[in-house]
Order: structure tokens, then C-alpha cells, then sequence
């Protein structure tokens, strides 16, 4: 399941091979996904025992745009889709595709954005404990040596955190 790192140090394209190994995993199981005689609850093991660590290999040091996070919602959607197959129209009678408020709420497990968030939150505990003279603490919170490019400067690793830590409700934690 390698990692794919760039002189740039983007997840551009570690994320997108992530995104190619999910769709890979998707069309090997589609059929099974599509079945009849699988139940549901089945299907969304597979999705999550399959799919889903395809593609969130490595994810916690992830630094995700929003248009990674649609892009990842975007193949966990029609996963699901494939899962809960379409819907019977009552006034019209026609057969239609769930949309994505419909997905939400059949499926109750967090989406796999959330799950990333997650990790990357349980991943900065395990960091913050191991204390500032470990590499792997700096590298978390340190300042870059150099010149800075122009240009909006990249998201960093402590930024996506406390972002995170703020959307769960405890943004005041200080210093990670």
C-alpha cells in the first residue's frame, strides 16, 4: 500500500492514489454491493472493511482542501449508492437515485471525511504525549526554516487539528 511523497511535500498525489486504490477496491466488489441477496448491514461492512482503509491508508497526516473532502465524499456516495440502491418514487412511481441528504440518513456511521478527522485528532494525541524531543513532535509543530513562497501559504498540520479540535467543541485547548 505505499506512500507516495513529492519534493513538495504535497498530499496532492498521495491523495490521489488513494482515491485510484478506493475506485479500484469499488468496481472488485461492485457486484457484490449491488446484490440482492446480501442484506444491507453486510454491504456496509464491506464498504467499510474494504474501501474505506484503501482509501484512508495513512490518512492522519493528511492536510485536506475542501476539494479533497468532496472529491473523497464524492466516492464514498456513490459507494453508497451502489449500497442502498435507488428509491421508488411515491407520487410519480419512477425510480430515481438517492440523494446525498437521503444517504446521510440511512447511513448513520460518520462519512469519511469525519473518520479522517478522527484519526488525525487521536494521531496529535499520541504526538502531544510523546513530548518535544521526539522528531515526530517537531515536524508537528514547528516552524519551517527558510524563505516562505509566494502566495497563500499551505495549510499545515497543527492548522487542520485545531480546526478540527474547534469543530468538535474544544477550540480553547491552547498549544497542542
Amino acid at each position: 500500500m505505499g506512500t507516495t511523497l513529492t519534493n513538495q511535500n504535497s498530499i496532492q498525489e498521495e491523495t490521489n492514489s488513494r482515491l485510484k486504490s478506493g475506485n479500484a477496491c469499488y468496481h472488485l466488489v461492485q457486484n457484490l454491493l449491488s446484490s440482492s441477496f446480501l442484506p444491507k448491514n453486510l454491504k456496509i461492512k464491506i464498504y467499510r472493511t474494504v474501501i474505506l482503509p484503501a482509501v484512508s491508508y495513512e490518512c492522519e497526516t493528511w492536510s485536506l482542501t475542501l476539494r479533497k473532502e468532496r472529491r473523497l465524499r464524492v466516492l464514498e456516495n456513490r459507494v453508497l449508492r451502489r449500497i442502498f440502491g435507488p428509491k421508488r418514487d411515491e407520487v410519480t412511481g419512477e425510480w430515481r437515485k438517492l440523494n446525498n441528504e437521503e444517504l446521510n440518513d440511512l447511513y448513520s456511521s460518520p462519512n469519511i471525511v469525519q473518520v479522517i478527522k478522527l484519526r488525525r485528532m487521536r494521531w496529535a494525541g499520541h504526538v502531544a504525549h510523546m513530548g518535544d524531543r521526539r522528531g515526530i513532535f517537531r515536524d508537528l509543530v514547528g516552524k519551517p526554516e527558510g524563505k516562505r513562497p509566494l502566495g497563500r501559504p499551505r495549510r499545515r498540520s497543527e492548522d487542520n487539528i485545531k480546526m478540527d479540535l474547534q469543530e468538535v467543541g474544544c477550540g480553547g485547548m491552547g498549544r497542542i
